[in-house]
C-alpha cells in the first residue's frame, strides 16, 4: 500500500510541476512558480554576473584628480570600435535578463503576471547602461514605466531613465525628471541618494557650480557608504576651489582626511594636497608646511603617490625661491615612473619653462622636446609647446654650431705642447685597465664623465655636451646615418641616407688594440688654413644669427649685445661688418643704451652714407605716399609691377618699402622681391648680394630661409658664366639692342617686325621685348633653328626707317641667351662672337 502511495504522489507532484510550467494559465501555482523561478535561479545568476561586471569596469577606471572627478567613476565602452569589447559580465547579465523574460514572462491578455520580469527589465536596462548602449537601455526601463505603473520599481526606472537621458545630453529632459522625482515623498533614501548625485553631474555638466555643491551636499547626508561619502566631499572640495573659495575647499578636504582608513588612500593623500595647493604663503607656517611635506614624504604607505608627492614639494620650493631643490625633485617625480602622463608633461614643461626663463635655451628646448612626448596632441598646451618648440629650433642649431666651432678654434689656437697636455689626462683614464672598451663602446666614449671634464674645462667642449636632446639627435646621425625605427638598425642595410658633418674627433675609425694617445685626436684637428677660415667663418655666421634671434625672437637684447660685438672684435667678413653693426646698434636702442647707440649710427653714416642701413638711420620716419593701403596691398601691388617686368620700378618701390616698415612681419617679402628683381635687372651677382642680406638679416622668416637655400644650392649652379659652342643647339634668338627711354622706337619696330613676320607663315616666329639693364632693351625673334638662320633673317626684312636700321643685332642660343640675361655679360659675347668671325 505505502508503494503504491509514494507512486501516486509521484505521479500528482509530476502533474502539478506539468501543470504549473505553463506560462498561458493564470493561475496562483503557475505565477508563483515561475516567479521563483526567474528570482532564485535566472535573475541571482544575473545578478551576480551585473555585480561582477560592475566591480570590473570600477577597478579598470583610473581618476585623474587634475580634473573634477566625475560622480560616477565609470569608463564606458567605445561603441565606434571594433576593438572595444563588451564586458562579459554584463553581456551574461543581460542574457539572463532576456531569458528570464522568454522563458519565465506570463503576458495575459496584455498584463504581466510574473510579477519578477519587471526585475529582470530593470536588470537589463542597467546592464545596457553600463554598457554604454544607451537607447536600449532606456527602451528597457521604458517597458517598466508603461507596462508596471504599479511595480516598486517604477521610481526607480524613472531615476534610471533620467541618468540615460542625462548620458545622452539630453539634460533638460534628466532635470525634469530628477525635480520631479525628488518632489515624491514615497522615494527611498537609495533612490534619493542616487537622485542627488546624478543632478550633481547635471549641474556639473552645465556650469552650476553652486547647484552642484548643494546636490552632493544632500548626497553626502544621505550616503551610508564611506567611500561614496569620500569621493562626494572630494569633489566638494574641488568645486569650491573651482570657485575660489580655498577655505571651505580645505573643510570638505579635511572631511576626507578624517575618514582615515575607512575610504581609498588615494582621496585622503590628494586631499592632503590640494590643501598644500591651497596654502597661503602670506600668512601661513612655512615651518609646520615644511615639516608635514617631509613626513608625506617619508610615510611608506605614500609610495604609490610619490609621483605627485614629489611635484607639490616641487612647486612649494619653486615658491619659496629654493630653485635647486624645485629641479631636484621635479625630476624625483619623473624618475618614478609615473603612470600619469599628464603630470610627466606638467614636470617637463615646469622645468622647460624655467630654463627658458633663465634664457638657457638649449636647456629648455630638451625639456620642450619632452614635453610634447607626455602631451596629447589634443591638448591647448601641446599646441603652445609645439609652437615655441619651432621658435626654439634655431636658436638651438646656431648656439650648437657655435659652440662646436668654438671648441675647434680653441683646439687650433693651441700649440703643440698645449694639446698633449690637454688630451693626456684622458688618454690616461681611457686607456687604464678598467676602462677596456670594444670598438663599439669606443664609438660611444663621448658621453662619458670625463669628457664632461672636458666640457667644463673648455667652457661646454661641443663634442661632448651630452645635455640636449638636439644635439644628441645630430651625434647618432653623424655615426650612424639616417636611420629608421625597426629592429636590427644598426645593420649598414638599414641606413637610409649618410650625413658627411663627420665628428673630426670621432672615434669610429680608430683601430681599438692599440691604446689611444693624444696623436690620435691631435692629428684630426684642422691645420690647413682654408679649413681654419671655413670654420671662423661658420662660428661667425652663428653668432651672427643668435644675436638676431635673440633681439628680435626673444628680446633677450644683452645675450644678442653680447654676441654681435663679439663678432666686431674678430675679423669679419666685409659683408657681415655693416649688418651687425645695424643690428648691435637696434639692441642698443631697446636696451636703451643711447649713448652706444649713437655711437654706432654716426659710424655707420660716416663709413658707408651711401648703404641702405645709412638711410635708414638717416631718415627713420620715411613713409609712403600711399600709406593708406595695408602693406599685403603694396606687397601685391608691386608684385603686379614684377610680372610686368618693370624691374627698376619695383626696386624702387621696395626700397621705399623697407625703410618705411623697418620691424614689421612683412618686411622679408619685400626684401626677397627687391633681390629678384635686382637679378633681372643687374645679374647673379647683384642677386647674391641680396640674398646675402636677406638670408643675414632675417634668418628666421620663411622668406630668409628661402634665400639661405637658393644660395647653397642654386648659386653654386649658376655661377659659371662660360658660354656654350655658339653654334650648338636647336632653337637660337636674334636680337635688336635699344636704349631703354626709346619707347617709341621699340614699340615702332615690334609693330613693323610683326607685320613682317605675319607674311612669312612657313616660320614659326615670336617676338618678345626683354629688359637686359636699367639702360639696354632688346627685342627678341624667338623661334630660329640655327645662329646662321638667325643672322640671315634681318637680311628678309624690308626694313625703311633708317633709325631702326641702325640698331645693332646678333644671334644667340636659347642656353646662350639664359647665361646672358643671369651674368648680364653681353661685351664678353659679343667680343667671343666677333672674334670667332
Amino acid at each position: 500500500m505505502n508503494k503504491f502511495l509514494r507512486h501516486i504522489l509521484i505521479f500528482i507532484s509530476g502533474a502539478l510541476i506539468i501543470f504549473s510550467c505553463s506560462r498561458k494559465k493564470d493561475r496562483f501555482i503557475n505565477r508563483n512558480w515561475h516567479a521563483l523561478n526567474t528570482k532564485y535561479n535566472v535573475l541571482f545568476n544575473g545578478g551576480v554576473a551585473y555585480e561582477t561586471g560592475l566591480n570590473d569596469i570600477g577597478s579598470e577606471y583610473d581618476d585623474n584628480f587634475w580634473k573634477i572627478l566625475p560622480i560616477e567613476p565609470i569608463n564606458f565602452r567605445d561603441l565606434s570600435s571594433e576593438d572595444d569589447e563588451q564586458n562579459s559580465d554584463l553581456q551574461r547579465a543581460e542574457e539572463k535578463a532576456i531569458k528570464a523574460v522568454q522563458t519565465h514572462g506570463m503576458n495575459i491578455k496584455g498584463k504581466e503576471k510574473n510579477p519578477q520580469i519587471n526585475e529582470a527589465y530593470m536588470l537589463l536596462g542597467k546592464a545596457r547602461y553600463y554598457d554604454g548602449r544607451f537607447i536600449p537601455a532606456i527602451e528597457a526601463f521604458n517597458y517598466v514605466l508603461f507596462k508596471y505603473p504599479g511595480s516598486t520599481n517604477i521610481n526607480t526606472a524613472k531615476l534610471w531613465k533620467a541618468k540615460t537621458n542625462l548620458r545622452l545630453e539630453n539634460e533638460a529632459i534628466a532635470l525634469e525628471n530628477l525635480n520631479s522625482l525628488l518632489q515624491q515623498n514615497d522615494l527611498n533614501n537609495n533612490d534619493r541618494l542616487e537622485a542627488h548625485t546624478t543632478l550633481a553631474h547635471l549641474h556639473i555638466n552645465q556650469g552650476e557650480i553652486d547647484l552642484a555643491i548643494t546636490s552632493i551636499e544632500k548626497a553626502i547626508n544621505l550616503t551610508k557608504n564611506k567611500e561614496q561619502k569620500g569621493r562626494l566631499l572630494y569633489i566638494q572640495g574641488q568645486l569650491y576651489n573651482l570657485k575660489n573659495i580655498p577655505e571651505m575647499a580645505n573643510k570638505s578636504f579635511q572631511k576626507v582626511i578624517d575618514l582615515k582608513r575607512s575610504i581609498s588612500r588615494k582621496y585622503r593623500v590628494n586631499a592632503f594636497l590640494e590643501q598644500i595647493k591651497n596654502f597661503n604663503y602670506n600668512s601661513g607656517n612655512l615651518v609646520d608646511l615644511q615639516e608635514f611635506l617631509e613626513l608625506l614624504e617619508k610615510d611608506r604607505e605614500n609610495r604609490p603617490f610619490l609621483d605627485r608627492i614629489y611635484h607639490f614639494m616641487a612647486n612649494h620650493y619653486m615658491k619659496v625661491n629654493k630653485d635647486t631643490l624645485a629641479i631636484e625633485y621635479y625630476n624625483k617625480s619623473l624618475s618614478t615612473n609615473s603612470s600619469d602622463k599628464y603630470l610627466e608633461a606638467i614636470n617637463f614643461h615646469t622645468l622647460a619653462d624655467f630654463y627658458y626663463d633663465k634664457a638657457d635655451y638649449i636647456l629648455a628646448g630638451a625639456y620642450y622636446d619632452s614635453t610634447l612626448t607626455k602631451y596629447s596632441k589634443k591638448n591647448k598646451s601641446y599646441r603652445l609647446v609645439k609652437n615655441r618648440v619651432e621658435n626654439l629650433k634655431d636658436v638651438i642649431y646656431y648656439e650648437n654650431i657655435a659652440k662646436e666651432n668654438d671648441s675647434i678654434i680653441n683646439l687650433f689656437n693651441m700649440t703643440d705642447d698645449e694639446l698633449v697636455d690637454f688630451f693626456q689626462p684622458y688618454i690616461k683614464n681611457l686607456n687604464s685597465p678598467k676602462n677596456k672598451f670594444s670598438k663599439r663602446n669606443l664609438v660611444d666614449v663621448k658621453s662619458s664623465s670625463i669628457e664632461r671634464r672636458k666640457s667644463s674645462k673648455l667652457g661646454g667642449f661641443y663634442f661632448y655636451q651630452t645635455e640636449t636632446v638636439a644635439y644628441g639627435k645630430n651625434k647618432f646621425i653623424n655615426y650612424w646615418g639616417d636611420r629608421g625605427l625597426v629592429d636590427n638598425w644598426r645593420w649598414s642595410t638599414k641606413e637610409k641616407s649618410k650625413v658627411n658633418n663627420k665628428n673630426p674627433l670621432s672615434l669610429k675609425d680608430r683601430d681599438s688594440d692599440n691604446p689611444l694617445t693624444p696623436k690620435f685626436y691631435i692629428d684630426q684637428i684642422p691645420v690647413k688654413q682654408t679649413q681654419k677660415d671655413s670654420i671662423i667663418k661658420k662660428r661667425n655666421i652663428a653668432y651672427y644669427k643668435l644675436g638676431l634671434i635673440y633681439k628680435n625672437k626673444f628680446k633677450d637684447f644683452l645675450r644678442s649685445i653680447n654676441k654681435l660685438e663679439f663678432l666686431l672684435s674678430q675679423d669679419l667678413e666685409k659683408r657681415l661688418i655693416l649688418p651687425v653693426k645695424y643690428n648691435l646698434y637696434k639692441a642698443y636702442i631697446a636696451n636703451n643704451n643711447i649713448a652706444q647707440a649713437n655711437k654706432i649710427k654716426v659710424d655707420i653714416i660716416n663709413k658707408n652714407p651711401n648703404s641702405q642701413y645709412a638711410k635708414i638711420l638717416e631718415n627713420p620716419g620715411v613713409v609712403l605716399s600711399n600709406a593708406e593701403n595695408t602693406p599685403n596691398e603694396r606687397y601685391e601691388f608691386l608684385y603686379n609691377i614684377f610680372r610686368e617686368a618693370k624691374y627698376s620700378n619695383v626696386i624702387d618701390g621696395c626700397e621705399q618699402e623697407i625703410l618705411s616698415l623697418e620691424g614689421e612681419d612683412i618686411l622679408p617679402k619685400f626684401e626677397l622681391l627687391k633681390a629678384l628683381a635686382t637679378a633681372r635687372l643687374y645679374g647673379i651677382k647683384s642677386f647674391e648680394k641680396r640674398l646675402n642680406h636677406l638670408s643675414l638679416n632675417y634668418p628666421n622668416s620663411d622668406e630668409g630661409k628661402e634665400a639661405q637655400r637658393l644660395l647653397n644650392d642654386l648659386i653654386p649652379v649658376m655661377n659659371n658664366s662660360n658660354f656654350f659652342n655658339f653654334s650648338e643647339g636647336s632653337s637660337f634668338k636674334t636680337i635688336f639692342l635699344f636704349s631703354s627711354y626709346d619707347l617709341d622706337l621699340i614699340n615702332e619696330f615690334k609693330s613693323t617686325l610683326n607685320g613682317l613676320i605675319n607674311k612669312e607663315s612657313i616660320l614659326e616666329l615670336t617676338i618678345s621685348e626683354d629688359i637686359y639693364d636699367i639702360n639696354t632693351t632688346f627685342v627678341v625673334i624667338h623661334g630660329l633653328k640655327s645662329i646662321n638662320g638667325a643672322l640671315g633673317f634681318v637680311e628678309l626684312l624690308d626694313l625703311k626707317n633708317s633709325e631702326i636700321l641702325s640698331k645693332s643685332y646678333f644671334a644667340i642660343s636659347s642656353a646662350n641667351y639664359k647665361k646672358l640675361q643671369i651674368h648680364k655679360n653681353l661685351e664678353m659675347y659679343l667680343e667671343k662672337i666677333n672674334n670667332k668671325k
